[in-house]
């Protein structure tokens, strides 16, 4: 698989989606459902497509984590059960993917990433001023165990959209401002892609050469993307990059069902 990162036009490839899918996935999450198509795209099997995303998007996840870690946007004390049930949820979703066939797989992939851009491309998120944490009461932390293992399984079983998913819960269930929502989100998206990606080592399921570049790439453009997030606000990047989901998740589901 070597000779596709040898191939100029695959790696400038890999490199502008890097750089859009950690810019997109900074500020709203869901730059894994450009990264999971390109990297089917270019031929690799679907569990080497998981693992080798997870190690790319592990770059993205921890640069823009720190970022609003540093900005006071994210508290992990406070949070510290999301990591808890985040991290018991991917490991559970990607020991069940792993055990799942990859012909059922490749005509399932591209149905769940078109079902994620269509639930993103119609909900409606009013953005909220609350810049305070909800109080810490039973009540919260268990609907922050069970957001947290559902999020962590989902993106242990494939993980396109699991930001977005966390930005748009997270509002809603604790009624958090985006920049907020959106910084528990990629401390919580780390802290799952690390998971899942280590049992994807223990598979043999990654592509290192890959990987590291879209990962290098991944990381740039979350660096800017989560710098323009906390200025600038998301939504200027949605029809974009709902129509580009889209188009990669219908050639997709074109060459799985219909080719």
């Amino acid at each position: 698989m070597t000779e596709l990162l040898l191939d100029p036009s695959n790696l400038f490839l890999l490199a502008s989606v890097g750089l859009l899918a950690g810019f997109i996935d900074a500020i709203v999450g869901g730059g894994g459902l450009l990264t999971v198509p390109t990297l089917l795209s270019l031929g690799l099997s679907p569990h080497l497509t998981l693992g080798t995303n997870k190690l790319a998007a592990s770059f993205g996840s921890a640069t823009a984590a720190f970022t609003y870690f540093k900005k006071n946007l994210f508290d992990p004390v406070f949070w510290k059960h999301s990591f808890y049930s985040s991290l018991i949820g991917a490991l559970a979703g990607t020991l069940v993917i792993n055990a799942i066939e990859a012909p059922w797989l490749d005509k399932f992939l591209p149905v769940l990433i078109f079902c994620v851009a269509l639930y993103t491309l119609f909900n409606r998120l009013h953005d909220i001023d609350n810049q305070t944490l909800p109080a810490i009461t039973p009540d919260f932390k268990f609907k922050q165990k069970c957001q947290a293992f559902i999020l962590g399984f989902y993106d242990g079983v494939s993980g396109p959209g699991t930001g977005a998913f966390w930005v748009i819960s997270s509002m809603r269930l604790y009624q958090l401002n985006i920049l907020l929502a959106s910084g528990l989100a990629k401390a919580m998206n780390f802290t799952s892609n690390i998971t899942a990606l280590c049992v994807f080592i223990y598979f043999g399921q990654v592509n290192w050469i890959i990987g590291l570049t879209m990962g290098g790439c991944i990381m740039i453009g979350s660096y800017i993307g989560a710098h323009s997030a906390i200025r600038f606000g998301g939504k200027f990047i949605r029809p974009i990059f709902i129509c580009v989901v889209l188009i990669m998740s219908l050639k997709l589901g074109y060459n799985a069902w219909l080719a």
